[in-house]
């Protein structure tokens, strides 16, 4: 059987997120945590919990040393991880211990 109608699966998967757009929310979430985890090895030890609600990012650690330099570079943080991203997942970080 012969096929007329090829198309790029770059572009079959375009498709499939803009008709599935949680999906795609899904997927970007998928992608900030797999980046958290791997952004710094000091960041990935401390961290004994990491979530995604409602926009917001809940992150417990066990360095009151890093709940600081997070809180303090919280914006410059959420910038780099939606553009890591590829979208908007977080628009805020809750960092407790």
């Amino acid at each position: 059987m012969k096929r007329t109608n090829s198309r790029l699966i770059g572009e079959i998967l375009d498709t499939f997120f803009e008709e599935n757009p949680k999906m795609a929310d899904k997927l970007a979430e998928t992608r900030l945590m797999d980046y958290w985890n791997s952004m710094s090895p000091m960041i990935s030890r401390y961290t004994t919990d990491l979530y995604i609600r409602n926009k917001v990012l809940y992150v417990k650690v066990n360095s009151s040393i890093l709940k600081n330099e997070l809180l303090l570079g919280k914006d410059n943080l959420i910038k780099k991880l939606n553009e890591e991203a590829g979208r908007t997942v977080i628009e805020d970080i809750t960092v407790s211990s």
